[in-house]
């Protein structure tokens, strides 16, 4: 059974850093993309980065720049750095895999998600 767990969130104020952190276990890992999402009250879950199985990254327009997506395929994990936070940024974030292995982009398919850490960005 796949599991995700993140770590690393918590309280920043406005133009901080945060470095987020997901530690898969149930599969090999190496073989999957994985992504970053994340949901504010009232609004939908967004992806926000994802990483390709051989390391390609995707960023949505509004983090470009400021946030960073890698991976550890020999730690099983997948980082979120993200640096100049806003307040906008506040909302929980998900860890999540891909359903399917080898897929060449990190902008879909994901069903596998973590139980989110909370990011707070104070202005």
């Amino acid at each position: 059974q796949v599991q995700l767990v993140e770590s690393g969130g918590g309280l920043v104020q406005d133009g901080g850093s945060l470095r987020l952190s997901c530690a898969a276990s149930g599969r090999t890992f190496s073989l999957y993309g994985m992504g970053w999402f994340r949901q504010a009250p009232g609004m939908e879950r967004e992806l926000v980065a994802g990483i390709t199985w051989n390391g390609i990254p995707y960023y949505v327009d509004s983090v470009k720049a400021r946030f960073t997506i890698s991976r550890d395929n020999a730690k099983n994990t997948v980082n979120l750095q993200m640096i100049s936070l806003r307040p906008e940024d506040t909302a929980v974030y998900f860890c999540a895999s891909q359903s399917k292995p080898y897929i060449s982009n990190a902008r879909g398919g994901f069903d596998i998600w973590g139980q989110g850490t909370q990011v707070t960005v104070s202005s």
